[in-house]
């Protein structure tokens, strides 16, 4: 009897022994798998079904927790990037956000306007970051057979999106007419060198050929000098 007692004890200890060894190695990998994880950041993910091109509400999204390991440039990480945009594709609750997926809610003053996109490339370039309902000149530069030539192609064209900001910022969407949209684009392919200027006027100090008549008139001298004829003098 003290014999069976014995064995069943030591028994008990082998299995007290082996069930904690086993438990620190489990909680050893899991640590090593949160190291290797690391910390966590918050995406955002719809909160419910969105149909798609209705713009994003803040109402509509909520955050969830994803290791920085399997987080791209591609994550929402700030509702700032959300802001005026919609979805391309139906969105379900739960679903991730992703770049890809959202593009700019369209807001045209005329439904004959459309929205032409400048990527900030090594042939377009900005000289200073632009903001949503900024206004901008466009310059072009071609060379055509050695003949180069640099002129304002657009002058005081609305920015209607503007895509990031400070060092991260990568362009805007102007608003143009259906005529000027395909010059536009073609300038966006085929010219040398595309260069926006920020416009600070406002939509109603665009030039028109009255106002040119009225400065070209200011130019002009207001008065005339008439040339005086030399008195003669008679000696008496």
């Amino acid at each position: 009897m003290l014999e069976a007692k014995r064995r069943a004890a030591i028994f008990f200890i082998l299995a007290f022994i082996l069930a904690s060894a086993t438990g620190y190695m489990v909680l050893q990998k899991v640590k090593d798998l949160n190291s290797d994880l690391g910390a966590m950041t918050k995406i955002y993910v719809a909160k419910a079904d969105i149909p798609s091109r209705t713009v994003i509400q803040k109402n509509q999204m909520t955050v969830m927790e994803l290791p920085n390991k399997f987080v791209t440039d591609s994550h929402i990480t700030s509702f700032s990037d959300l802001e005026s945009q919609v979805s391309v594709v139906p969105l379900s609750k739960g679903d991730m956000i992703t770049q890809n997926m959202i593009k700019p809610a369209s807001n045209l003053q005329n439904e004959n306007n459309r929205l032409v996109t400048l990527h900030r490339t090594d042939k377009v370039q900005f000289d200073q970051v632009i903001e949503a309902l900024d206004r901008v000149d466009i310059i072009v530069s071609t060379d055509n057979k050695g003949e180069r030539n640099t002129s304002v192609f657009m002058k005081d064209v609305v920015v209607r999106f503007s895509q990031g900001s400070g060092e991260k910022f990568a362009g805007v969407a102007v608003e143009v007419t259906a005529e000027q949209a395909p010059k536009l684009i073609h300038m966006q392919n085929y010219a040398d060198h595309i260069r926006i200027l920020k416009a600070n006027v406002g939509q109603n100090s665009v030039p028109s050929e009255e106002t040119e008549d009225q400065a070209a008139l200011v130019e002009e001298p207001a008065e005339t000098k008439v040339e005086k004829e030399p008195v003669v003098t008679t000696p008496e």
